[in-house]
């Protein structure tokens, strides 16, 4: 998944992919240990996936809470 697809997703949209992604890699570490896993690069994918929508998430959430701290008056 790119970054750009998940940047232009909403908060609702993140959240919901983030936990397909978690549902994903549940059921390949399930494959992996009951030794039907074939593609073990799938876990690692999925894997850097969960942590670059986190990492997208995380970012909106600063952006959304800067603009709350700059409305202060200068000194």
């Amino acid at each position: 998944m790119k970054a750009s697809d998940l940047r232009a997703k909403d908060a609702a949209g993140l959240e919901k992919e983030i936990s397909e992604l978690l549902k994903a890699h549940f059921g390949l570490r399930m494959q992996k240990a009951t030794q039907q896993l074939t593609n073990h690069s799938q876990l690692g994918k999925t894997r850097r996936d969960i942590a670059r929508a986190k990492t997208i998430q995380a970012e909106q959430k600063r952006a959304a809470a800067a603009p709350a701290k700059k409305t202060g008056a200068k000194k």
